[in-house]
C-alpha cells in the first residue's frame, strides 16, 4: 500500500500557547477552520480523546472519527482517523506549534494517508482535498487567531428559546425537515435541500428581509435526533465573516419541550460602512446582525412550536 506524507506550515502573530489552545479545544473548530461543520467528543481524557468530525472535502460533506493525543508541554497534537470515509483507507498526522518569540508562532500541519485499493485516481482526490483543506485551515487559523487576539469584540454569541407544550421529536422534525420551509415559514422564499447521508444536510435558501430584499445563504447541518441540529453557514451575508450555531430540543418529564436557537458570529468590519452607512460602528453592526438573526430564529421557533402543539392535540 502506498502511504503519502505531506506538510504545510504558516506563521501567525500570536503566542504559541494561544494557538495550541484553539487547536486543542475542538469546540473552536467550526469557528476557525472553514471546512469544519461540527465536532463532538466520543471519549475525552486528559491526554487521549476520540472525536467525531463533520467537514467538507472538495465541496462534499464528509464525516469521520479520529483519535487524538494531546501534548500541551510539547505543543503537539497527534491525530489518526479511526473511522474513515471512502476513498480514504487511512489518514493521520500531527499539529506542531513552534514559538518564534513571545507573540509569533509557526504552525506545522503534517499528514500521512492511503487510498482504498491504492487507486491512483483516489490518491489524487485525497491529495487535492488534503492540500486544499490544509491551506484553508492554516490560513483561517492565522486569520482567526490574530483576530481573536486583536479584536475580541468582533465575535459574539447569543440564544433565543421558546417553551413548547409538545414533544421534542415534533419540534425537531419541523426544523429537520427544512425542505418544507417555503410552505411553513413566511420569511423563506425558496429552498434547495439535500441529505447526502442520514443526518448530514446541505441547505441553501433565499430568505426575505423586513425591507423586502431577498438574501441567499447556504449551510451544512449535522442532525442528532431528536435533541440537536448543528450548522455552519458557508455562504454568508455581507456583515459576517462567520456564522455557526445549533438548535436544541430538551424535553422535560411533563412532556413539554424547551427549543432554543444559538448563534456565534464574527462581524465583517470591511462591509459595515457599505451596508449601514459611513457613521456606523461595530456596535451598530452587532445590534443589526443579532436583530436580524434573532428575528428569523424566533419566527422559526414560533412556527415549530405551533406545529408540535398541533401534533400533540
Amino acid at each position: 500500500m502506498t502511504t503519502r506524507e505531506v506538510e504545510h506550515e504558516i506563521t501567525v502573530a500570536a503566542p504559541a500557547g494561544t494557538v495550541y489552545r484553539l487547536i486543542s479545544q475542538v469546540e473552536n473548530w467550526p469557528q476557525i477552520f472553514p471546512p469544519t461543520i461540527h465536532v463532538d467528543h466520543v471519549e475525552k481524557g486528559e491526554r487521549e480523546e476520540r472525536i467525531r468530525i463533520w467537514a467538507t472535502a472538495n465541496g462534499e460533506p464528509k464525516n469521520w472519527t479520529s483519535r487524538r493525543t494531546l501534548d500541551p508541554q510539547g505543543l503537539r497534537i497527534g491525530f489518526r482517523q479511526e473511522v474513515t470515509t471512502a476513498p480514504v483507507a487511512a489518514m493521520g498526522g500531527t499539529w506542531i506549534v513552534e514559538p518564534l518569540g513571545a507573540d509569533r508562532a509557526r504552525i506545522r500541519l503534517l499528514h500521512d494517508y492511503r487510498a482504498i485499493d491504492d487507486d491512483p485516481a483516489d490518491l489524487q482526490w485525497i491529495e487535492e482535498a488534503v492540500d486544499r483543506n490544509s491551506r484553508a485551515e492554516l490560513a483561517a487559523l492565522k486569520d482567526n487567531v490574530e483576530r481573536t487576539v486583536a479584536a475580541a469584540e468582533l465575535t459574539f454569541s447569543f440564544e433565543d428559546s421558546v417553551q413548547v407544550n409538545g414533544a421534542a421529536k415534533d419540534v425537531f422534525d419541523f426544523v429537520n425537515e427544512a425542505g418544507h420551509w417555503p410552505e411553513r415559514l413566511p420569511h423563506v422564499a425558496t429552498v434547495r435541500f439535500e441529505e447526502p447521508a442520514p443526518g448530514l444536510q446541505s441547505l441553501e435558501m433565499d430568505t426575505r428581509a423586513k425591507d423586502g430584499s431577498v438574501h441567499t445563504t447556504k449551510s451544512y447541518r449535522v442532525c442528532f435526533p431528536h435533541h440537536k441540529i448543528a450548522y455552519k453557514q458557508v455562504t454568508l451575508p455581507a456583515l459576517m465573516t462567520l456564522h455557526t450555531g445549533y438548535w436544541t430540543f430538551t424535553e422535560d418529564a411533563d412532556g413539554t419541550t424547551t427549543a432554543a436557537s444559538q448563534h456565534t458570529v464574527v462581524l465583517n468590519t470591511a462591509n459595515i460602512a457599505g451596508v449601514l452607512g459611513a457613521d456606523a460602528t461595530v456596535a451598530d453592526a452587532r445590534q443589526y446582525v443579532q436583530g436580524a438573526l434573532s428575528a428569523n430564529s424566533r419566527a422559526t421557533l414560533g412556527h415549530a412550536k405551533d406545529y408540535a402543539e398541533q401534533h400533540r392535540s
